[in-house]
């Protein structure tokens, strides 16, 4: 099968097609973690749109270094295209509210501090994710942010795309992540080499001590721009599995969903509208001459795609009450 080499200046492949995609989805084994506690009552007093009236905060988790989605910059802040989508969120925000609310970042370490942060009101979204069956049983997901899919990461020529391929293969895999999981499912006989994240696995690549790394087409890509690595390929063309990558939030918060929601939409129909604004900071994480690389028609394919299903969001006239006032009404700003 075909592949793209990557490099320093060459672009991954486009997915143009994974809006078929979603099938069996990341698996975060957090059942098997034996971590995870019931939602605290405590925790779901106080809401994300009125903490945030409070605090002037929407506290945004996750990994700190999972590039395009968040990963820090040359000075240190971080960025990407997790605290782009979490920006314009903040932003309905304060309009909901009636004060500023600025967006803080706080990394955790696994997915199960993940889900603690968000049920115990620690904080309030976390994006990026690809849907679970098991991890909706304790967030609540929003609308896809964007598609993505599961690749092979190696040097060049080394595999051809194909699951035969990776027959008593050393593969390096995130532990309890669905590249492991698919990787036992589609070829048994490979060599699943478990690390706590993708960055790890990529230095094993790099030392020649796995033959090559299952993971994140996204992120995979996005660490090789990242790290400068030349001579590199992601196979197969389309994903081995492909998926959408969505926001989550504490469960059975439906203010704060509804408005995540509706800034979602409105995010990916600007640029499907072509507001420049929108489309320059969509194609700074995703687009051509980012790290992921994709050609315009291909992310606005994926929108598409993930609007199918809901109302179009369309510019609302001047004197008009935003998505979020109309959402949230004002009984709830009063309460600021």
């Amino acid at each position: 099968m075909a592949k793209q080499t990557i490099g320093a200046g060459a672009p991954p492949p486009a997915l143009g097609r994974l809006a078929r995609g979603c099938r069996r989805q990341l698996g975060l084994a957090l059942a098997a973690l034996g971590l995870l506690a019931a939602t605290p009552a405590a925790a779901l007093a106080e809401g994300a749109v009125q903490r945030a009236a409070r605090t002037g905060e929407l506290v945004l988790t996750g990994f700190a270094d999972v590039p395009p989605l968040v990963f820090a910059d040359g000075q240190g802040k971080s960025v990407g295209y997790g605290l782009l989508v979490a920006d314009r969120i903040a932003a309905e925000l304060s309009t909901a509210v009636g004060r500023p609310v600025k967006v803080r970042f706080a990394p955790v370490a696994d997915p199960a501090s993940l889900v603690t942060s968000l049920t115990a009101g620690k904080a309030a979204l976390a994006c990026g994710l690809p849907f679970s069956w098991e991890l909706d049983t304790h967030v609540d997901f929003s609308l896809p942010i964007g598609l993505s899919g599961l690749r092979l990461l190696a040097p060049v020529g080394r595999f051809d795309g194909t699951p035969a391929a990776l027959a008593s293969r050393r593969i390096g895999v995130v532990r309890q992540s669905l590249g492991e999981t698919d990787l036992r499912g589609m070829q048994p006989r490979a060599i699943p080499v478990p690390f706590n994240n993708l960055q790890e696995a990529v230095a094993a690549l790099k030392a020649g001590t796995v033959e090559g790394v299952m993971g994140d087409t996204f992120v995979l890509a996005g660490l090789v721009r990242q790290q400068a690595l030349t001579g590199l390929a992601l196979t197969p063309d389309f994903p081995f599995e492909a998926y959408a990558v969505s926001c989550v939030m504490a469960q059975n918060d439906s203010a704060f969903r509804d408005l995540v929601n509706l800034t979602i939409a409105r995010l990916l129909q600007g640029y499907l509208d072509g507001q420049p604004d929108t489309v320059a900071a969509v194609n700074r994480w995703l687009g051509p001459g980012s790290a992921v690389g994709l050609p315009e028609n291909v992310i606005r394919a994926s929108f598409e795609a993930v609007l199918l299903g809901v109302e179009s969001i369309r510019p609302i006239p001047a004197g008009q009450p935003t998505s979020s006032s109309a959402v949230l009404g004002s009984p709830l700003t009063a309460q600021r």
